[in-house]
């Protein structure tokens, strides 16, 4: 019994790629490196052999991060590096770019604290009035913001319309005198 071949569908006037990397989307460096890293995860992981960067690994991933922080646009040939390499490199940036804490009210509490602390163990009295400062203008604090108000009265348009023909009249009359002034200067 013959085994039947399978041939997909092929629709009919879509360009192929020409090659594998044509086929990819563009790619930032940061999602190029976290998806060579899963690759080569994934391939440790089927094959059985860990990923253990040596020394020479390290100092070269570090460089790839100097690298990559001096010139931004800089793209980098990632291919000619090991795979331990690029393991270590992609685990640098993970480990740069996850947050310490959940909420921003965590690290406002931490700085409200280390604050309140410095004040209150510090001999020195310029750093303790720094700290009192820095604590004053912390978000909720706000010792030291100078606040402006502003009210709105709503009126009707009737006493809107009489305000402001009242305000006309008395600039009308006050540019009749500045004019019936000078006059006088002039004539006498």
């Amino acid at each position: 019994m013959d085994t039947p071949v399978l041939v997909p569908n092929i629709d009919e006037l879509i360009p192929l790629p020409a090659n594998a990397a044509e086929a990819l989307p563009e790619l930032s460096r940061e999602e190029e490196i976290k998806m060579r890293a899963r690759t080569i995860k994934l391939i440790s992981d089927l094959t059985g052999i860990p990923i253990v960067p040596t020394q020479k690994n390290k100092d070269e991933a570090e460089e790839l991060a100097r690298q990559m922080m001096d010139d931004p646009k800089k793209r980098i040939e990632y291919s000619k590096y090991p795979n331990e390499t690029m393991a270590w490199l992609a685990g640098m940036i993970q480990q740069s770019n996850c947050a310490l804490v959940d909420d921003l009210t965590e690290y406002k509490n931490y700085v409200i604290n280390k604050l309140l602390l410095e004040i209150e163990t510090t001999n020195d009295a310029k750093i303790r009035v720094q700290s009192l400062i820095k604590l004053g203008e912390v978000d909720g604090v706000d010792a030291f913001k100078r606040r402006t108000e502003t009210t709105h009265i709503i009126k009707p348009m009737e006493e809107v319309e009489k305000e402001l023909l009242q305000v006309i009249n008395v600039l009308e009359n006050v540019e009749y005198r500045v004019i019936e002034a000078d006059n006088a200067a002039d004539n006498g």
